[in-house]
């Protein structure tokens, strides 16, 4: 029994395989518990494993290339277009095992170990600032119910926060007061575990080359870089930087039909918090653009005297992108002269 390709469903405790011949004629359908996985694609001859993107494909990935197999892994949203009849765990191998098979498939960049290990900094980082953010929020709500209203400002918050638990302002119960207290004790622990992610992170930037090369354009720190590190993974899967930005979901839209092309604006696919990243970045830049004479800033400044400054956020956005992939798919060193050419 020659396998050409399998397609692996991927679960907790049960996985399907569905393997097809050069032919594309079915030759293997099997149940496999977690324990067995490794054993049974040990006795396989080497041959293309298709597994969706999903938690714990990374995982595989690297175990089943170890053992000698080509590895594939595909978007969720491409399989379900081959998923025959109702969905269930062997019919999803069987399509995965067809869409890993098409010529025109696209596919996820595996990520190595240590990757993984920056993008869950960034994942924990992440929550921490979503949690900083309810309760800053969930202060002001709670403050504005007694007529105390608080700018958008977390410094302000901190002090008003400073000012109530020290009685120094208002007319409270002792319960509320008490409760502030509290919310105030929580906040700065946040602020504590935050400051040391953004340690870590800083860290893994310097200890890092691709990060210290991509930290050199003007938008991207230490937060975006090593994002963008552990994020891309394999470059050979992006033909040119055209498509990582399109990967990012920072090229418009499009619903072009009948020879007339629509579109519109950014597509938002992707990653979401690199996306914002980018953006973030290159509206700090724009903002330090004015009066400059460089190049780059040149053409900032042109573009943002016929297009909104958020349409113009995001074309630096983009072009950033381009330019993360060309340094790090052909081993150069970013030099800002190159960045934008004259007009």
């Amino acid at each position: 029994m020659q396998i050409k390709r399998i397609g692996l469903d991927l679960a907790k405790y049960i996985f399907e395989v569905h393997g097809v011949d050069a032919q594309d004629e079915v030759v293997l359908r099997k149940t496999l518990r977690r324990d067995a996985v490794a054993q049974f694609f040990a006795e396989l001859e080497p041959c293309i494993v298709g597994m969706e993107a999903c938690c714990g494909s990374h995982y595989w990935a690297r175990v089943l290339t170890d053992l000698g197999h080509e590895v594939r892994l595909i978007s969720p949203q491409f399989v379900k277009p081959y998923v025959k009849s109702n969905k269930n765990d062997r019919n999803d191998a069987e399509a995965i095992c067809e869409a890993v098979g098409r010529p025109s498939m696209r596919f996820v960049p595996p990520k190595s170990a240590e990757q993984l290990e920056i993008q869950a900094v960034h994942r924990i980082r992440q929550r921490v600032v979503a949690n900083r953010t309810r309760l800053v929020n969930q202060v002001r709500g709670l403050l504005g119910e007694h007529g105390i209203v608080v700018a958008r400002d977390i410094t302000r918050i901190r002090r008003k926060l400073g000012e109530i638990a020290d009685d120094q302002s208002g007319n409270f119960g002792e319960l509320f007061v008490d409760m502030l207290r509290d919310m105030r004790e929580e906040l700065a622990e946040l602020d504590t575990r935050l400051a040391g992610y953004n340690r870590r992170i800083k860290n893994l930037f310097r200890s890092n080359e691709m990060c210290q090369r991509i930290g050199q354009i003007e938008g991207i720190g230490p937060i975006t870089a090593t994002a963008l590190v552990a994020a891309i993974g394999d470059r050979s899967c992006f033909k040119n930087g055209r498509q990582f930005a399109a990967w990012l979901g920072l090229v418009p839209k499009q619903r072009s039909s009948g020879g007339k092309a629509r579109l519109f604006g950014i597509s938002k696919r992707g990653d979401r918090y690199l996306r914002t990243m980018l953006i973030h970045g290159a509206g700090a830049v724009l903002g330090r653009s004015a009066g400059k004479t460089d190049i780059r800033s040149q053409w900032l400044n042109r573009m943002r005297e016929r297009r909104h400054p958020n349409v113009v956020a995001v074309a630096l956005a983009n072009k950033n992108a381009r330019i993360v992939w060309s340094l790090l798919a052909r081993n150069q060193m970013y030099r800002a002269e190159h960045a934008v050419s004259p007009a």
